[in-house]
């Protein structure tokens, strides 16, 4: 992971975060797994950049393949960051956001989408998960455990808190 920095002038208030998409077929495909974009720009049929606006939550999934086989498969959940805010810099994220999770290799990616998967049935969405929570799932599966299922419950106090803050 890169040091986190701190520079104002790389980010205004009213900046949305940009993350540059590339899909082609079996070789890179980069796309948005959860997440509320405030605006996209379609550069052409392989390419295009999607927005988000400060304080929103987001998984960036990653994958590229060569001749031999897949060389990056990763998932990133990020918070976008607001002026002032310490930020960590990403690959196709500008100007990067603070990191809730990062796990690299597919089948850990998998359970990680699996884990996206069971916090929608609850009719949550993701977006609006608790940010802990996808810290919680990236400090478990680095260490080799099972991430515990997110609740109607750990959702309800986390509403409280946010909304007592």
């Amino acid at each position: 992971m890169t040091a986190p920095s701190s520079a104002p002038s790389a980010l205004r208030a009213d900046q949305p975060t940009s993350v540059e998409l590339t899909w082609i077929e079996q070789k890179i495909e980069h796309w948005i797994a959860f997440g509320h974009t405030s605006g996209e720009q379609i550069q052409d049929r392989a390419h295009r950049t999607v927005y988000f606006n400060p304080g929103a939550i987001f998984a960036f999934v990653r994958w590229m393949a060569n001749d031999f086989g897949t060389i990056v498969s990763e998932i990133t959940v990020i918070r976008t960051v607001s002026s002032g805010e310490p930020f960590v810099i990403l690959p196709h994220v500008r100007p990067g956001g603070e990191v809730l999770l990062k796990i690299h290799g597919w089948p850990k990616v998998q359970r990680v989408l699996v884990m996206i998967d069971s916090v929608a049935a609850l009719d949550i969405d993701p977006a609006d998960a608790s940010p802990d929570y996808w810290r919680h799932v990236h400090n478990r599966l680095v260490a080799g455990f099972d991430p515990s299922p997110y609740s109607r419950t750990r959702h309800l106090v986390w509403r409280l808190r946010r909304r007592l803050a």
